[in-house]
Parts: C-alpha cells; sequence; structure tokens
C-alpha cells in the first residue's frame, strides 16, 4: 500500500461540507466590501508597529516571509483543511509505512468518510465565529507559498460583530488585528516553534493511532459522546450531568489515554502561552490607540452569556470554553513572569523549546522563572 492510497481523513469531503454548510454572514455590497478589505489591511499593517513596541521584539520589524489574507468564511475553513492536511502529513506518511497493510480498506474509508464530515461540519460552525487565525502551517503547503506562514482576517465576522456589539468599527478592527499580528510576531521570533508544535501533534497522533485494531473503536467512542450531547438537546433536557460526561477536553480527550497526557499537556500549555501573550498586548492597548478600548473589551466580554443552547452544546463538545480558561491561564502566566523578569527577560521564552513553559510552570510562573534563571527552587510543586 502507498501512502498516496493510505488515506484516514477525506480533505476533500472536509472542505466541501464546511463550504456546504457555511452562511455568508452579513449582508454587503461589492464597494462595502472593497472597502473593509482595504481597511482591514491597513488595520493589519498599523498594528505590527504596536505589538512591537508592546512586546519589544524585533522580529516585528521585518514580517515579508508571511502574507495578510482577508477572507470570508467558506475561504478560512478550506485554508484549514489544506492546513490540517499538511501539517499532519508526516504522521499519515509514517502510519501507512509501518500500519498500512494492518488497517482495512472498510476501516479507512468509514474513518476517511466519517471524519471528513465532521471536520467540515466543525470547521463550517467555527467559520461564523473565527475574526482572525494566523497560520503558520501555510509555508507547507506548497513551495511558493511564503515560509512564514499566512494571517487571515475573517471579514464578514468582524463586521457581523462589530455590527452586533454597535462599537466603534474604525477602533474594533484595530483591536482585533493587534491579537492576531502578535501571533505573526511570535513565530517571526521563534522560527523554530512550526516545527516544534507540528512535531508534538505528530507525535500525539501517532500515539492515538498506535493501535490499528482499535482505531474503530477509538472512533465510536468519539461518535458517542457527540450522539450523546445531541440527543440530549434534541430532548431540551441537557442536565449538569449530561454536560459532565462530554469531558470539558472536547472530542479530543474521548481519544485520549494515560500515554498521551504529557504529550497533550505540552501542547496546551504552548497553545495558552500563545493566546495568553496575544491578550497581553491587547490588554496594553489604551485609549491613545483604540479610543474606545474600554467599550470594546466590556461588550466583547459580555457576549457570552447571549449564547443560545445549540451553540452552548457545540462549545460543550468541541471544549471552546475550556480553551478560554487554558488562555486566561496563559495571559495570568504572562503578566506574572513578566512582572518578575520584565519584557525582555521574559522574551527568552521565544529562544528555544527548552524555555517554553510546561502546564505546572504556566500555573506557577515562578517555578518557570526559576528554571530560567538558574536559581534553586525551595519548595517545588508537583502537578
Amino acid at each position: 500500500m502507498t501512502t498516496t492510497d493510505f488515506r484516514l481523513i477525506n480533505w476533500d469531503l472536509a472542505a466541501s461540507t464546511a463550504a456546504k454548510l457555511s452562511t455568508a454572514g452579513p449582508s454587503l455590497t461589492e464597494a462595502e466590501i472593497t472597502t473593509v478589505v482595504a481597511d482591514l489591511r491597513r488595520k493589519a499593517e498599523a498594528s505590527v508597529e504596536h505589538v512591537h513596541r508592546i512586546t519589544g521584539l524585533a522580529a516585528a520589524a521585518d514580517l515579508r516571509d508571511s502574507q495578510v489574507l482577508i477572507v470570508d468564511r467558506a475561504s478560512w475553513a478550506k485554508a484549514n483543511t489544506q492546513s490540517f492536511e499538511a501539517m499532519l502529513a508526516p504522521a499519515m506518511e509514517t502510519l501507512a509505512k509501518t500500519r498500512g497493510e494492518k488497517i482495512s480498506e472498510a476501516t479507512q474509508l468509514l474513518s476517511a468518510t466519517a471524519t471528513g464530515v465532521e471536520m467540515g461540519a466543525i470547521l463550517a460552525f467555527m467559520s461564523s465565529k473565527v475574526l482572525g487565525q494566523y497560520d503558520p502551517f501555510a509555508g507547507l503547503l506548497r513551495a511558493d507559498l511564503p515560509t512564514g506562514g499566512r494571517l487571515m482576517l475573517v471579514a464578514p465576522n468582524i463586521v457581523a460583530i462589530e455590527r452586533e456589539l454597535k462599537v466603534d468599527a474604525n477602533d474594533f478592527r484595530l483591536w482585533v488585528t493587534l491579537h492576531e499580528q502578535t501571533h505573526r510576531v511570535q513565530f517571526a521570533a521563534a522560527p523554530w516553534l512550526r516545527d516544534h508544535l507540528q512535531s508534538k501533534i505528530v507525535e500525539l497522533l501517532a500515539s492515538l493511532l498506535a493501535e490499528p485494531e482499535a482505531l474503530g473503536e477509538r472512533l465510536r467512542a468519539a461518535a458517542s459522546d457527540v450522539m450523546r450531547g445531541a440527543k440530549a438537546l434534541e430532548k431540551s433536557v441537557a442536565t449538569a450531568k449530561d454536560a459532565e460526561g462530554i469531558e470539558s477536553g472536547g472530542v479530543l480527550s474521548a481519544l485520549r489515554t494515560r500515554e498521551q497526557k504529557e504529550i497533550l499537556s505540552h501542547i496546551t500549555a504552548v497553545m495558552s502561552l500563545l493566546e495568553g501573550h496575544a491578550n497581553v498586548v491587547m490588554d496594553a492597548v489604551d485609549s491613545s490607540i483604540v479610543p474606545t478600548v474600554r467599550t470594546i473589551r466590556q461588550r466583547f466580554g459580555g457576549r457570552g452569556k447571549d449564547r443560545g443552547m445549540v451553540e452552548k452544546w457545540l462549545r460543550k463538545v468541541l471544549g471552546l470554553d475550556a480553551k478560554m480558561r487554558q488562555y486566561a491561564d496563559g495571559q495570568r502566566f504572562v503578566n506574572r513572569a513578566v512582572k518578575l523578569m520584565g519584557m525582555e527577560g521574559f522574551n527568552r521564552v521565544w529562544d528555544s523549546a527548552e524555555n517554553l513553559p510546561s502546564e505546572n510552570e504556566l500555573h506557577h510562573p515562578e517555578l518557570w522563572v526559576q528554571r530560567l534563571d538558574g536559581t534553586p527552587d525551595p519548595s517545588p510543586l508537583e502537578g
């Protein structure tokens, strides 16, 4: 069996499913679309200087190895299927070479179809929620794409939220691009980070699929969680007990075993660091940069209470609320580390993979500071 014949995820089906299920977003004329696209490009460019000043990262001075794209919902979803495929390619190739013959064609077909449809549905849902995303893996897709990845701003979602919150569009767009450009700068400051993250994700996937004969059982377990939640929702009896049955980590938690916890813990810590750092940059913005920033923060932070039952359930299944808590942990870590070390000292986190915090250090920043400074820890904490 060749690697081209081996397929556990139907990426084309994921993209087409996402395109069919994605909605267009707010109604805009051609002239309005042109104006919004041009304005978001200007805001993305203007935000780099602020990120540079706040973070002190010299990498912000030159971002020519990456690109900024203004996209619609379907394009965002398709771009993500492409990036997932490129990111996971090494794992699929290894699996095909080492275990391809042990996984039946029927199992492959079941997995490829089910996972493709599920991923497409998830991306369609997410495509209406995401304001922007920095994709570091885009450079893996084709040789002609920028090696530094791409920053995508989802125009219809940004317009929809600024209208929903009734905030100043000029200020809101700059506020959003500050967060996303921070991610772009992070990977520019740590050019090793993309390959490091990919290797950990591939390692986790390889561990999940280490026993091919159990693959069908794993997929059914994940599907069972989704279906159970759907039935509870349909009957409108989603009690606290029902919610507890779907772990806070979302669908991935159904696939997790004890052997994968260490890898997953590391990935969680890294993602929390990245999002927490970007939130710190956003919080460093004052009214001299974004005049109505206090109003934006207040209204944007209060959006969660207005979510409907369907969205709340989907967020539970996908683990999105758990991710938000992780990002808050990351923000607390960065704030504390900067207070203890200063921004220049904190920026050592971008020097190498060895300087990344563990999940335990993320919750106890003093331990991370002690490790980097080489000072003894009088009372080690475990967790």
